[in-house]
């Protein structure tokens, strides 16, 4: 009777099912999550919605789920690169870079920050941590280490991704022990799970591997001791823990 709205909650359903199965598998949960999801489609996607990406967005500090990016990314760059020509301000042209950098195209994304980052915004923390994670995926180490150190005195950058990326740009570079310094800033117990995970293949890499499986392992013996909320968030560095584990005691 009302074709309309049926079709319209039909594709409405299809694409909250896709938005869970990528942040699904973006974020390991592929064992517990992916059969109910795909197999219960309504039921199993509102309820990975509610208990796995509603609590998320209302912990984050830094940018959102872009819903419409996830599903249509192409689209979603197009309509930002329409935004940019419109309007050709600093905020524009850094969330276009920042889509390019999301959706691989990584040399677009170079091109736009290092064209965004002069003038008044040349000290701009977002764009020169992107900028950062940009270069570390071209392999362009030394200048991951130069972006790095414009915000490393900064709050935001000692708990980041970026500076992790910064201390293997350190050991990529031939600078071991300015790496593992780094690594040792970011190590703590209870806590920065991924900065810690990423240490342990710093010394799986440095054939430090009794040291490594230490770490490993303190992590696991952590993880009974966190809130369930701490160990959702934590998982997926737990997964890859128990995997070089195995790996090393193989």
């Amino acid at each position: 009777m009302f074709p309309f709205v049926n079709s319209y909650f039909y594709y409405a359903e299809i694409a909250l099912q896709g938005l869970c199965v990528f942040h699904c598998i973006r974020k390991g949960n592929q064992n517990k999550w992916i059969y109910i999801i795909v197999f219960l489609p309504v039921i199993g996607s509102v309820a990975y919605f509610f208990s796995e990406i509603l609590p998320g967005l209302r912990r984050s500090r830094g940018p959102q789920i872009n819903i419409a990016a996830v599903i249509n990314p192409s689209g979603q760059i197009k309509k930002l690169e329409e935004k940019v020509r419109f309007a050709d301000t600093f905020n524009n042209r850094i969330e276009l870079a920042d889509s390019y950098l999301a959706g691989g195209m990584t040399d677009k994304a170079i091109d736009l920050y290092e064209s965004s980052l002069t003038g008044a915004f040349a000290e701009n923390e977002h764009g020169i941590m992107q900028l950062a994670t940009a270069y570390y995926a071209k392999e362009r180490y030394e200048d991951v280490i130069k972006m790095a150190k414009k915000v490393y005195r900064t709050q935001q950058f000692a708990r980041s991704p970026v500076h992790v990326l910064y201390a293997k740009a350190l050991e990529f570079t031939g600078q071991p022990e300015l790496a593992e310094n780094e690594f040792k800033l970011m190590k703590g117990r209870y806590s920065n799970f991924e900065q810690r995970y990423e240490y342990g293949m710093f010394l799986e890499r440095a054939d430090r591997v009794e040291e490594a499986a230490e770490l490993f392992e303190q992590m696991l013996e952590e993880a009974p001791h966190l809130s369930g909320m701490e160990r959702r968030n934590a998982r997926i560095w737990f997964s890859k823990a128990k995997d070089e584990l195995k790996k090393l005691y193989a």
